[in-house]
């Protein structure tokens, strides 16, 4: 069950708004409106300020290590995409009401570790330690 749920038929009022959100960005992407860098940038500038900051650097910090992902929003998220796949993505903490961001991977056959590894890390600040381990993870998982 997804959070914020309250049972396993139901979805959340954040988890309809989010699938609402994609379903917008895939007509928005049919039709050619926006850019993908534009969409991410207008949802950023949206956050509350707590998650604003932090998405404002991860931002950074994704395009300088790995300037070849695409820039995109999946679901309302702030998102980085190789060969039209998101491989990593930025959840405000807002979004689903939690005490703090996600900074989360997908198709993360580059980052696995065996059996069982982490595809998701919660973010209350960024230190220069945790910055370090965001670029190498972002630089792994996009192949570099």
């Amino acid at each position: 069950m997804a959070q914020g749920s309250t049972d396993e038929t139901e979805f959340s009022a954040e988890e309809r708004a989010a699938m609402k959100e994609r379903a917008k960005e895939l007509r928005s992407a049919k039709k050619g409106k926006k850019s993908g860098l534009e969409d991410l940038l207008e949802k950023i500038a949206e956050m509350p300020e707590a998650d604003r900051v932090l998405a404002e650097r991860i931002h950074e910090l994704v395009t300088e290590a790995a300037p070849h992902l695409e820039t995109k929003t999946w679901y309302g998220f702030p998102a980085y995409a190789l060969e039209g796949k998101v491989i990593c993505f930025f959840q405000p903490a807002a979004k689903f009401k939690s005490p703090y961001a996600t900074f989360g991977f997908n198709e993360a056959k580059n980052l696995d570790n065996g059996e069982v590894w982490i595809t998701a890390f919660g973010l209350s600040k960024l230190t220069p330690a945790a910055e370090k381990q965001i670029v190498e993870l972002v630089k792994k998982a996009a192949g570099i």
